[in-house]
């Protein structure tokens, strides 16, 4: 069932981004109801009895205290409170799945595992048990109800579907998590009644949501705030220690966020993540980075950029230069400080 999952891939995937038509499925995203194949994200499991405390003592937020019916977003610092890692994480029984970027994978399992010790955890990468699956649009709900007879969970919760798992990202995205032998013929289903899309208009409805995704090129780049991570309940500020989090709460409560991550859209060629982000104010010196980019409905690029505040609020942003494209910033689904 592997090579059945990958063979189907490999033929909708005409580029690492799309089915063929990045513009049009970006407008089918925007405006109906689509179904995209998520290759280019990767799974990892925690289990044995110290799972959650072994998680809890490295993460952003509070793992202890996550329902088997919750999700939560959390990050993977340095000790100086720099990001490595953005992870979306649920339960399935005492196990722990941790959703990131594929091309983080192989980093975060052998960093993750320098701190394993004498911990009763194990850590494996289960990408290739796994297919991952997005739906989103007015009728997703409607889609997931004649596969499997349940109603979605509210968003952030999560229920057991056919063998694996049913995430509620938002009031419009969902995300199944299955088994491999489960995922050709659901993708067969689900294709037949919405749009087809690749991951490219998936990474814009991330955008539209203003969730962040951390890659190779930004690691160490951001602290959690300067990415929004705190205005998706992605931090805690209750919980104990972690590598980091003298800097994450001190940022916190000395209220010291000098950049934040701005949705924008640009006109012409895509720019990739960690391209600098320039300001008039700054002159030659960049005052961010590209976090993400997408293309977008209406044609060029949308992205999420992480931009001194007050360049932000002055206008005039360029990408790549201070005479690279201009940036039209865009309203985000929560309000910053």
């Amino acid at each position: 069932m592997t090579q059945d999952w990958n063979f189907l891939l490999q033929r909708l995937q005409k580029s690492a981004d799309d089915l063929g038509d990045a513009r049009a499925e970006a407008m089918a995203a925007a405006e109906g109801t689509v179904v995209a194949p998520l290759a280019e994200l990767g799974l990892l499991r925690a289990s044995g009895p110290e799972a959650a405390d072994f998680l809890h003592r490295l993460l952003s937020n509070d793992i202890e205290h996550l329902p088997t019916d919750g999700l939560c977003r959390a990050a993977f610092c340095t000790p100086k409170g720099r990001m490595l890692a953005d992870f979306l994480i649920w339960r399935e029984g005492e196990d722990y799945l941790l959703q990131t970027g594929a091309d983080l994978l192989p980093g975060m399992l052998k960093k993750l595992s320098m701190y394993i010790l004498r911990s009763k955890v194990k850590l494996a990468d289960i990408s290739a048990e796994r297919a991952l699956i997005g739906i989103s649009g007015p009728e997703a709900a409607d889609l997931l109800m004649a596969l499997g007879g349940t109603p979605p969970p509210l968003p952030m919760g999560r229920i057991d579907c056919l063998g694996g798992s049913l995430l509620a990202l938002d009031g419009r995205r969902l995300l199944l998590a299955l088994p491999l032998a489960e995922a050709p013929a659901v993708w067969q289903q689900l294709a037949s009644r919405a749009q087809p899309v690749g991951s490219g208009a998936w990474r814009w409805l991330e955008i539209a949501a203003g969730i962040p995704r951390i890659s190779l090129s930004t690691q160490e780049e951001f602290v959690p705030q300067m990415v929004n991570l705190d205005k998706v309940s992605g931090i805690s500020f209750k919980k104990g220690c972690y590598p980091g989090q003298e800097i994450v709460a001190r940022t916190h409560y000395l209220g010291k966020v000098k950049r934040r991550m701005f949705r924008a859209h640009i006109e012409g060629q895509a720019l990739p993540p960690g391209t600098p982000v320039f300001s008039p104010e700054t002159g030659d010196q960049a005052c961010g980075a590209v976090v993400s980019l997408a293309p977008a409905p209406t044609g060029g690029h949308e992205l999420l950029a992480v931009i001194q505040i007050s360049c932000a609020q002055a206008g005039n942003i360029h990408l790549g230069a201070p005479d690279g494209p201009l940036a039209t910033l865009l309203p985000l689904p929560y309000a910053l400080d």
